[in-house]
Formats: structure tokens, C-alpha cells, sequence
């Protein structure tokens, strides 16, 4: 397998515009929990209604992430990421301007398509845009992205609703992404590479048909967890499993006859670090995503902070990973797995020493007793994503990146939904055994969280064994992958 890599010279410049576009797509996921209230209040609806507004984002975005990776090695990154970019840019607009829920809902649902379709391009114009250390240093950028965009959403759309107001402060959240999305539409048409860089072949409809229904039916239920879709819609749960096995029959079946697959599941079993990083990858989220929910919840309904308060409460986690993931980029080509084991050790005690704080310190002197402990976790979380991504697609060859990245990230937000779900259940079902006692509800939902991280550990630990030295060419393991067409 030859390679013709030039560097870019603008590859910078490209890096900056496409993580202003994925911190804006991944902040819309956390930024609109917060101002569900003003949504509610000023459309005139009820909580079932509003429900959607977050969680028809999460699903829609889960679902796009493989079939739109597999469409930009296609047809090209650029041209995926620009008409990606643009109608994010449109339904943002739509969304602030929306009369009704249902219109609301409606360009949530388009929104969280375009925002997943955006997502793999971030990762997979990296693979074709870096090698080597600059590589890892681009993938400490991504990972930075991924973790401030996740943990600040509270705070910027508390800030927003402070200058803009209650009542119509929530149409603003949506607002602000037009001319940030814009500028960065401008920009990505100057500075991203022109051309494909994988085979164009077949785009497998088939399994665009089976991995989008089985992963609705896993996500489902989650989404909609709160309106009672785990008790209604449980049996989804196995349908969804049915279909994902008969997606990777179909899968196995056209990679044998070098039919251009949707997802080469070749990609979990012969790249090296592949399905252990992806595995490591949708764990860790079920902790990482849950926790701001669990947080939202304590702080502003159990301690009365706003949302802004409670938002500010968790910035040391995003001050934390924000600096570590930049420093992990440059380390993770020394450090390799022991990277991620590291992060992975400091999460679980920050994490578990948050939830002997806020069972310890009660009322609202808690919002500033967990800082440390939160710092250490957001330390350790900063060299867990981007060391992660760049181990886990290192040998991933350019024509199926975006395939691959795709993949990684749907994984990811499977365990962002059921992180999501998971751990405000054990918050309200403790708060209900233990009468209204919310330090203890939080303190054991954190320690929920924790435990999730320790099971990402083993798998980290599993695969520093099995790989102590992750060497930088990818070798013959993955020879039968195409690079161009």
C-alpha cells in the first residue's frame, strides 16, 4: 500500500474552520437542556412536548454519523462538510424562528442530521490532512472540541438566557449559530481539499436501511426515557440487536465479494486498536455524558442554583480537559495506550471523590467543594478522547476514515444515550428510596458514573497488554483495505 501524502500547507487553517463547525454541532446536544423551561413556557407546551427538542437531536445525529462518513470517502469530504454546514446554518435559523413546538422539533430532527454528518468529515479530513505527531497534535485539538463542547453547553446557554432573557432568551441559542456557521461556510469553501480520497463504488443502501433501523431501535428507548420509553418500548431493544447481526451478515457478505460495504467490518477485527478503542470509546460515554444531567439536576433543582450557577459549578472538568487534550495530542505518540489508562485512573478518582464530596458537604456550599475533585477528573478526561480517536484510527486507512470515524462516534453517542438515561434514573430512583435526600442521590449517581469509567479502564488496561507498543506504520494487518479508487 503506497502513499502520496503532501502536506496541506492551509491543513491548519482547515483544522480551526471544521472545529468551529463540530463545536457547534456538539454544543447544540448540551446547550438546550437548560433553556427547555423558556422553550416550554414560551411555545406554550408541556414537557413531552419539549422532550423532543433535545433528544430528536441526539437520535437524528446518531443516525447519520455512518451512512454520511461513508458519503464523504464517496463523494468527497468537502462536499458532504459544506452542504453539512449549510443546512445546520439553515435549520439553526429555522429552529429561533419557529411558531410552534412542532416546527421546533421538526428542524431539531434536520439539524441533528446535518450536525451528524458533519461529525465523521471532522475526523476523517484529520486522517487525510495529518500524519504522524501532527497528527496526534490535530486529533488533541479534535478531542478538546468534543470535551469543552460537551461540558460548557450548560454555562453558554445560561449565559445566553441571562443577556437575552427568559421569555425569548432560547430562540437566541439557535440564533447564534448563523453567523458563526457563516464564517465558517466561507471559509471551508476556500481551505478544504478539493477530491475523494476513497473509491466511489456503491453506496449500500441495504445496509444504510439495516444500521439506521437497528440503531433507532437501540437508541429509542433511551431518548426517550424520561416520557417512559424504556418501560413502553424495551422490546426494541432486542429488535435492534436482530438487526444489527443481520447488518454485519450483509456487510461480510458484499466485503467477500469487494462490493464496496457501507462499514468494512474488517476495520473491528484486523486494524490494530480498532474495536478496542471503539469499545473503550461508547463505555466512557455512558459516564461522561450522563454526569451533566445528573449535575443540572442536583444543583438547580435540589440546591436552587440557576443555570447559569450550575453550568459555572462544573467548569473545572472543562477547564481541565480543555488543556490536557491539547497536551495529549503531543503525547500520545510517546505514551500511546498508557495514555488513555492514565486519563481513564484520574477520571474514576475525580469522579469518585465528587461523590464522597457531595454526599459530605450538603446545600450550596458543595457547588465550590467538588471543584477540585472535578478538576482532577476533567485532567484525567482530557487524555481520554483524543488519545483515544487517534489510537483507535491510527491505522484506518484514508479511503474508509470517514466510515470509521463514523462508527466510532455512533458507538459514542449509544453510550451518550445510555449514560443519559441511565444515570438521572438511579438519581430520581435513590432520591425516591431515600425521601427527597438529593446530596445522596447525586453522590451515588456520580458513583454510577465512576463505575461505568472503571469498565473503560479494564478495556484500556485489556488492550495495553495486548498492544504495549503501538508502532506508527499500520503494517500488513490491514493490506486488503483500498486507498483509492
Amino acid at each position: 500500500m503506497t502513499d502520496s501524502y503532501q502536506p496541506d500547507p492551509r491543513r491548519w487553517k482547515a483544522l480551526a474552520v471544521t472545529l468551529v463547525a463540530g463545536f457547534m454541532s456538539l454544543l447544540d446536544i448540551s446547550i438546550v437542556s437548560v433553556a427547555l423551561p423558556s422553550i416550554q413556557h414560551g411555545l406554550g407546551t408541556g414537557p413531552a412536548g419539549v422532550q423532543w427538542v433535545v433528544s430528536g437531536y441526539a437520535l437524528t445525529f446518531g443516525l447519520a454519523l455512518v451512512p454520511a462518513g461513508r458519503l464523504g470517502d464517496a463523494l468527497g469530504r468537502r462536499t458532504v462538510f459544506l452542504a453539512a454546514l449549510g443546512g445546520f446554518v439553515l435549520f439553526s435559523a429555522l429552529a429561533g424562528l419557529a411558531p410552534t413546538t412542532g416546527v421546533l422539533v421538526a428542524a431539531r430532527l434536520a439539524q441533528g442530521v446535518c450536525a451528524g454528518a458533519l461529525a465523521p468529515q471532522n475526523s476523517a479530513l484529520i486522517q487525510q490532512l495529518f500524519r504522524g505527531p501532527e497528527r496526534g497534535r490535530a486529533f488533541g485539538f479534535f478531542g478538546a472540541t468534543v470535551a469543552v463542547s460537551t461540558a460548557i453547553g450548560p454555562v453558554v446557554g445560561g449565559l445566553i438566557l441571562a443577556v437575552a432573557g427568559e421569555d425569548e432568551g432560547w430562540r437566541w441559542i439557535f440564533y447564534v449559530n448563523v453567523p458563526i456557521g457563516l464564517a465558517a461556510l466561507v471559509l471551508a469553501a476556500r481551505l478544504l481539499p478539493r477530491g475523494r480520497t476513497g473509491p466511489r463504488g456503491e453506496l449500500d443502501p441495504v445496509g444504510v436501511a439495516l444500521l439506521g433501523a437497528g440503531v433507532l431501535a437501540v437508541m429509542l428507548p433511551l431518548v426517550l426515557a424520561e416520557s417512559g420509553g424504556l418501560r413502553a418500548l424495551w422490546w426494541l431493544f432486542a429488535a435492534g440487536a436482530v438487526l444489527l447481526a443481520v447488518f454485519v451478515r450483509w456487510e461480510r457478505g458484499l466485503a467477500a465479494r469487494d462490493r464496496g460495504p457501507l462499514l468494512d467490518i474488517r476495520l473491528f477485527t484486523s486494524t490494530p486498536g480498532y474495536g478496542a478503542g471503539a469499545a473503550l470509546g461508547m463505555v466512557y460515554f455512558i459516564g461522561f455524558s450522563g454526569i451533566w444531567l445528573v449535575f443540572a439536576l442536583y444543583f438547580q433543582v435540589g440546591l436552587g442554583y440557576t443555570p447559569l450557577q450550575s453550568g459555572l459549578a462544573v467548569t473545572p472538568f472543562a477547564a481541565g480537559s480543555a488543556v490536557t487534550a491539547l497536551l495529549g495530542g503531543r503525547l500520545v505518540e510517546r505514551w500511546g495506550r498508557k495514555l488513555t489508562v492514565t486519563g481513564l485512573s484520574l477520571v474514576v478518582v475525580g469522579l469518585a471523590a465528587t461523590a464522597v464530596v457531595l454526599r459530605l458537604v450538603p446545600g450550596s456550599a458543595a457547588g465550590w467543594a467538588i471543584a477540585p475533585a472535578l478538576l482532577v477528573a476533567g485532567v484525567g478526561g482530557g487524555w481520554v478522547i483524543s488519545p483515544n480517536t487517534t489510537l483507535t484510527l491510527r491505522h484506518v486507512p484514508v479511503a474508509v476514515a470517514g466510515a470509521a470515524g463514523g462508527a466510532l462516534q455512533t458507538g459514542q453517542r449509544i453510550g451518550a444515550a445510555v449514560g443519559t438515561a441511565a444515570l438521572p434514573g438511579v438519581f430520581y430512583a435513590v432520591l425516591s428510596a431515600h425521601d427527597r435526600q438529593y446530596p445522596v442521590a447525586a453522590s451515588i449517581a456520580i458513583g454510577a458514573a465512576a463505575a461505568s469509567v472503571v469498565l473503560a479502564l479494564a478495556v484500556a488496561v485489556v488492550e495495553l497488554r495486548v498492544r504495549p507498543k503501538c508502532p506508527a506504520a499500520a503494517g500488513g494487518a490491514v493490506r486488503h483495505f483500498s486507498e483509492a479508487g
